[in-house]
């Protein structure tokens, strides 16, 4: 073999030894940001944000032949977040209401926004449901409630989160909140009464 050969074949293994080197240290690296999200994930660990129902006005639900349901409420809606050192990023939020796990609204998009340590945020959205067709044992169970005078509902709350953790963000969980909503209600004059403030269970 030449020595030119020689040369060419040792510069060729040096390239590959420094390129294996670089593959290396990127790979701890990115190993070593991985790892230390963890730690802080570990650590920090987020606690769920808290939210409560605290109002509810109910001002039409009409039932109407065959199977219709026409809604238009008014909720006052709260969350709170817990955590000591993480923010929370709402980026996406419908709410709606449903009877007995029927859908009777549509969904009404929340705004978007940050919530900081501790912070509490407030929505009051009015809610609309027209000519919703209700199954018929839905519709005979809605009239034996208004007449019983007690109303139980569910405002439901369905989106996307992030986690903030100084300038680091995470990305993207699902959150769903459901929150059962008492009324008590005079049939005769078409009235109901929201009755107290409730806690909501959080799923993230």
């Amino acid at each position: 073999m030449s020595a030119k050969k020689e040369c060419g074949h040792h510069g060729h293994h040096k390239h590959h030894k420094l390129l294996k080197f670089i593959l290396g240290v990127v790979l701890v690296i990115i190993i070593l940001i991985l790892l230390a999200i963890l730690i802080i994930w570990l650590v920090l660990r987020p606690t769920r944000p808290r939210f409560f129902l605290q109002d509810t006005s109910i001002y039409q639900l009409n039932l109407t032949s065959p199977n219709y349901l026409t809604t238009t409420l008014q909720l006052t809606i709260s969350s709170r977040n817990p955590n000591d050192r993480v923010g929370i990023y709402y980026d996406h939020l419908d709410t709606y209401v449903s009877y007995k796990g029927q859908q009777i609204t549509l969904a009404t998009a929340l705004p978007k926004g940050y919530q900081g340590h501790h912070d509490v945020s407030i929505w009051s959205p009015y809610l609309y449901g027209t000519n919703v067709p209700l199954a018929p044992f839905l519709m005979a169970s809605l009239g034996q409630d208004e007449n019983a005078g007690f109303l139980l509902l569910y405002v439901h709350v369905d989106g996307k989160l992030r986690w903030r953790v100084g300038s680091w963000m995470s990305g993207h969980y699902h959150i769903g909140v459901s929150c059962p909503a008492f009324f008590t209600c005079d049939a005769d004059k078409g009235s109901f009464h929201f009755q107290q403030t409730t806690s909501c269970s959080v799923d993230v």
